[in-house]
């Protein structure tokens, strides 16, 4: 007869709720069930069950806030890794890495993207300036996510949605800025163009040229005395 260790408990526990979280079952945001549910779904003692939370706690999986609740933060260990380190970086740092990764995926949506692409990435291109600040900065934000998505890179979709939601209040934070540059459309359309004519080039420099304005005031603003 096997005997099952504490740690396979725990492991097997771990797995359960890694589970639950990728599946959408418990959606990033959400509030999972409390100790006496998760204790039953599981079939652990509450120490095991405490164990298995904190561990993916600490891969940053779950947010455990005193006396309120553990909630859902990240769908995989990869995007919550990310999200603990970037939740550090400043202004420049999130758009200099975003712009790297906005670069690349222009180059190979423009060589990878299908029909439905080019579509989604055509609605979403139109109407992002108007409205407020935060239609304006989801409106953009979801056109880039589609960019991404049309390039068919498995791990550059996973990295850049891993981000997703620093690169939001990044550009949040510089919409809002009136020194700063705004969230436009230009830009979009003659990306958009470059990624329809399968011109990868081209598609690559427009992204590029999208963020180098608002690179360049940032670090103005951060050399001033």
């Amino acid at each position: 007869m096997r005997t099952v260790t504490r740690n396979s408990l725990v492991d097997q526990a771990i797995q359960q709720l890694r589970e639950a979280i990728v599946s959408g079952e418990w959606p990033v945001g959400a509030r999972i069930p409390a100790e006496p549910q998760l204790i039953e779904m599981l079939g652990v003692a509450r120490n095991t069950m405490r164990e298995a939370v904190r561990a993916l706690a600490h891969a940053g999986m779950l947010e455990v806030r005193h006396g309120d609740g553990t909630y859902v933060r990240a769908q995989g260990e990869t995007e919550g890794v990310l999200l603990r380190r970037l939740e550090l970086a400043d202004l420049l740092e999130v758009v200099t890495v975003r712009r790297g990764l906005e670069v690349e995926a222009a180059r190979q949506a423009a060589e990878r993207h299908t029909p439905d692409d080019l579509v989604r990435l055509t609605e979403l291109s139109r109407g992002s300036d108007q409205g407020g600040l935060q239609h304006r900065v989801a409106h953009a934000i979801e056109f880039h996510l589609a960019l991404v998505d049309a390039s068919h890179n498995k791990l550059l979709i996973e990295l850049y949605r891993a981000i997703s939601s620093v690169v939001t209040a990044g550009m949040s934070q510089a919409t809002a800025d009136p020194q700063l540059s705004d969230v436009g459309t230009r830009e979009h359309e003659e990306l958009l163009a470059a990624i329809a004519d399968r011109d990868s080039e081209r598609a690559a420099q427009a992204a590029g040229r999208h963020l180098a304005p608002l690179i360049a005031q940032v670090r103005a603003r951060l050399a001033s005395p």
